[in-house]
């Protein structure tokens, strides 16, 4: 085993030395870092000379690192020993394929799939993953007649392709990837930018969208076999003005009906999306999530002024908090801190991680959860979960937290929308 994964990184080193270098894959990884899938490494012209860039593929984000030559080497050996069972070497001469199973590895070479280098520009444009020529994006004004990102859309345009990617990932790695009839709500869609670019993605099978996570999510028919999307906004204009820019889009399974949150009723869907719904009306949005059964909910919280107008800062904090930008920030981190614990109550696995950076918009956390099993299964782990967040209230003298009490009355079969 070990004399193939040397004569694979021999391999490496020598398309290096012969400057006939064009890509580097590992993957199949069975690893300790459950949130890491894949890398790949491409060259990159840098100040200082050429770099192999290590993009490092993980659920919800990639992070890339640039190494000389002799230091990638070395590190592509390590990923190979700790845990990639694949890799695929690409050359202008040859291509190489290493496999490692349980007693042995195998390594194979073929002819070449890139018989000419690619440009080693390390400001190579990435590709979007929403299709920029959408009639929908000119109707909703993000892009020009000629296709082109207006000047004061490009942030949005960012947050659209980042959205796209996150559920996309989130999709794949669910047990929803292989189910034939995907039901999706997004409470408060507003202008609905994110609700269209979702079903134009899990539903075209054009250029860009071949190939990846939309090809996974498609049929042998090349389209999902039934895709629901519904979006619930109040704003009775917003409502008709997304529904008929869905129809000339030949958007059939997407829906756009007027309602609030709190008094839409849901049942058996797949995916809760809520993005920026103000204040407490994301704790509404989180209970219907959990009360439906969603296998996926994403937020995107906004406005925290239920626990900001309670706290009472500790003792030990009090000289921070006493700033109120501090104070702010902190029961933003509170609420959406129990938010989680909360959805990890009642058996999801949670995330919290940056959307967009700062730059492009202010409110930039996004709360992903992903249900794992019940608190039936193993409900002294839950409690315990839930002696914690009775912790943190008592700590910074938090009496009411919405979301807390819409489950604890749900669950005594007291009713709980007052809302």
């Amino acid at each position: 085993m070990q004399a193939e994964i040397e004569k694979f990184i021999g391999k490496l080193r020598q398309s290096l030395a012969e400057n006939s270098f064009v890509k580097l894959t590992l993957g199949n990884y069975k690893g300790g870092d459950v949130h890491l899938q894949k890398i790949s490494v491409r060259a990159v012209e840098t100040r200082k000379g050429v770099r192999l860039a290590f993009q490092s593929r993980f659920d919800t984000r990639d992070v890339v690192k640039n190494f000389d030559p002799e230091a990638a080497v070395e590190r592509a050996a390590e990923h190979l020993q700790n845990g990639f069972r694949s890799a695929h070497l690409f050359t202008t001469t040859s291509d190489f394929q290493l496999t490692i199973g349980k007693k042995r590895a195998r390594l194979t070479a073929s002819k070449p799939t890139f018989p000419n280098k690619p440009s080693a520009s390390h400001d190579r444009e990435k590709k979007d993953l929403v299709d920029p020529t959408a009639y929908y994006l000119k109707a909703l004004g993000i892009t020009t007649d000629d296709s082109r990102i207006r000047a004061d859309q490009r942030d949005k345009w960012k947050q659209i392709n980042k959205f796209v990617e996150v559920l996309a990932s989130l999709i794949e790695n669910s047990a929803l990837k292989d189910k034939a009839n995907l039901r999706i709500v997004d409470m408060g869609s507003g202008k609905g930018y994110l609700t269209f670019a979702l079903y134009d993605y899990l539903t075209k099978s054009s250029p860009p969208y071949e190939g990846g996570v939309a090809e996974a999510l498609r049929g042998r028919g090349g389209s999902l076999r039934t895709l629901q999307i519904k979006g619930i906004e109040q704003r009775k204009d917003l409502v008709a003005s997304c529904n008929d820019i869905a129809r000339a889009s030949g958007f059939d399974g997407l829906n756009f009906l007027r309602g609030n949150i709190a008094d839409t009723d849901l049942a058996d869907i797949d995916i809760l999306i809520t993005l920026h719904a103000c204040d407490t009306a994301t704790d509404d949005a989180l209970f219907k999530g959990i009360g439906a059964n969603a296998e996926i909910i994403v937020a995107a919280p906004c406005c925290h002024r239920e626990i900001k107008k309670q706290m009472k800062p500790p003792e030990l904090l009090s000289g921070i908090l006493k700033h109120p930008v501090m104070l702010e920030r902190t029961a933003e981190t509170v609420t959406d801190g129990i938010r989680s614990m909360l959805l990890e109550s009642k058996g999801y696995k949670t995330k919290m991680f940056e959307f967009v950076a700062t730059e492009h918009t202010p409110k930039n956390n996004l709360l992903v959860a992903t249900r794992v099993g019940s608190p039936h299964v193993n409900k002294g782990s839950f409690d315990d979960k839930i002696a914690q967040i009775e912790a943190i209230k008592a700590e910074f003298g938090i009496r009411h937290q919405r979301l807390a009490e819409l489950l604890e009355n749900r669950d005594k079969g007291v009713k709980t929308y007052d809302a």
